[in-house]
């Protein structure tokens, strides 16, 4: 039986060819204890599982597949501080004081990223050098001022900084920007390798892993929350959702408020002069709302992630589904052999804000809209303090929880659907 994170071309991925060894952990079978239960083998339930066992608790975590093969593992690596929404949409929705506190505390996604990588020696390419936001469209330069402007002044945020249309093209070699907004707190790493680096050091805390063992139902009891696989049942005083894209029907709280998108990714073969592409191996994402996002590897290959799908079903070609978009950005790369092609499915939510917040028993955070690769390792440990009596943090996300999707379970889906035609239309009116 396929393992329910192993399609759309995991197997086939250059993250998948360049992992660090792991060795399978067995599937659960019979009934087993512990304070908390995790669904998820990703960074948010592995971050939680880890941050629970250093405080004393004992953990279970199930995971549906295999470890790190859900979203985790297959993003575009790119660490960008703060959240998918900006600084002035932030404070036009919540007002000054409070944006200024979520941004706050989203920025210490970076701190526990990198704080894990150093305590536990994760070996995942990690590369501080910057991310850069380039302009594709007429009004992006005056959005980009403003958000400056709002990030140093208002967040107080120093870090980033505005380049113009040649700067821009000298830092990035594509025709398309009109000039760029660089954040130099952001970078990228490999997101398997830091992904089963977590998972060692969970284990190495004690934490018992169990891969093909995909939760197929919660049920709240008076001594907390038993979940059943289809091999055997956890009983837990406490669990933590953390599947995301993949959790399906557990929660009906937490699946109306996020839709599935499945993005595809690509790398090259090992390029001659890949500094020439992109200067100073920054990462790079553009302004459009189907956001085209890359980065070099460390072994000289250009990763591009572009174009997006809303329907269940994977474009046959996934190379050829990509090539379109990288040589739109980089013409001079017309023709470039594709090495490995790859999809996934991430989550989003209206508001585009993580959902994460407590029911109870049960602790749940996904949503993240793209920007999952720190967000998801702080959403853990935060649901981790939270069980520790530190709810605080964690509350001030479940404060602005965003809103379900409209629809109902029947019309969610079109819905969505047709809005983000739109907004993918306006992209190519420019």
């Amino acid at each position: 039986m396929t393992a329910l994170n192993e399609g759309l071309g995991m197997a086939g991925s250059w993250y998948a060819a360049t992992a660090h060894p792991w060795d399978r952990t067995p599937v659960l079978s019979g009934e087993e204890a512990a304070d908390l239960v995790v669904v998820g083998g990703g960074c948010t339930g592995l971050a939680a599982a880890l941050f629970a066992a250093k405080a004393g608790r004992s953990v279970i975590l199930l995971e549906g597949g295999r470890i790190g093969w859900g979203a985790s593992g297959r993003n575009g690596g790119q660490i960008i501080p703060g959240l998918r929404k900006g600084a002035v949409e932030l404070v036009d929705m919540l007002g000054r004081e409070r944006a200024k506190a979520l941004f706050e505390l989203s920025l210490d996604a970076r701190k526990v990223v990198t704080g894990l990588i150093a305590e536990y020696g994760v070996d995942c390419d990690l590369t501080l050098t910057g991310h850069l936001l380039g302009a594709v469209k007429r009004d992006d330069m005056a959005d980009f001022e403003a958000e400056a402007e709002c990030l140093d002044h208002v967040m107080g945020y120093p870090h980033v900084r505005l380049l113009d249309a040649a700067d821009a093209r000298a830092a990035v070699a594509t025709p398309e920007f009109r000039g760029a907004l660089i954040d130099e707190m952001g970078g990228h790493l490999h997101p398997l390798n830091y992904t089963l680096g977590l998972a060692r050091a969970c284990r190495s805390l004690g934490v018992r892993i169990f891969e093909g063992s995909e939760a197929l139902a919660l049920d709240k009891t008076p001594a907390g929350v038993t979940v059943l696989t289809t091999g055997g049942r956890v009983r837990a005083a406490h669990a933590v959702l953390a599947g995301d894209a993949l959790l399906r029907g557990l929660s009906a709280q937490v699946n109306r408020r996020i839709m599935p998108v499945a993005n595809y990714q690509v790398v090259t073969e090992p390029l001659k002069d890949p500094e020439m592409l992109i200067a100073q191996n920054r990462a790079v994402s553009d302004s459009r709302f189907v956001v085209d996002y890359f980065r070099l590897t460390a072994d000289g290959r250009l990763l591009f992630g572009g174009g997006e799908r809303y329907t269940p079903d994977p474009p046959r070609d996934m190379a050829g589904f990509v090539r379109p978009y990288l040589e739109r950005a980089f013409p001079q790369l017309a023709g470039v052999p594709l090495t490995h092609a790859w999809g996934g499915l991430v989550s989003v939510t209206l508001s585009r804000l993580p959902h994460i917040g407590r029911d109870g028993a049960v602790l749940y955070a996904h949503g993240y809209s793209g920007q999952g690769v720190i967000l998801s390792s702080l959403a853990g440990k935060l649901m981790a303090s939270a069980l520790e009596g530190d709810a605080a943090p964690l509350e001030r996300f479940a404060d602005v929880a965003p809103p379900p999707f409209p629809g109902g379970r029947a019309l969610s889906r079109p819905l969505y659907m047709l809005g983000m035609a739109w907004y993918a239309m306006r992209d190519r009116l420019g």
